[in-house]
């Protein structure tokens, strides 16, 4: 009986699981990001120029960096692909 109770637990688990999605840069709304250190380190991608973003940086424990993954046509488009390994 256990093992029956133990069996529908493991398969509800299992099926209930839904696959996690990658965490990115804040979308690809914004070509810049602010880089913040700290006891918590994140990204705040919500920045249009490099002048803004080190606006907000000044002061703190922060650098900008750009968005690898925005698809603006200041900043080319889309982040080239990795080239597919080929089997030999």
């Amino acid at each position: 009986m256990r093992i029956l109770a133990l069996a529908t637990l493991v398969i509800g688990a299992i099926s209930a699981a839904t696959p996690a999605q990658a965490q990115t840069y804040g979308g690809s709304n914004y070509p810049i990001c602010l880089h913040v250190f700290g006891q918590i380190s994140y990204y705040d991608c919500r920045y249009t120029s490099l002048a803004q973003c080190n606006q907000s940086a000044s002061g703190r424990a922060a650098q900008c960096v750009t968005n690898p993954y925005a698809a603006t046509a200041a900043f080319g488009d889309a982040p080239a692909r990795k080239r597919a390994r080929r089997a030999y």
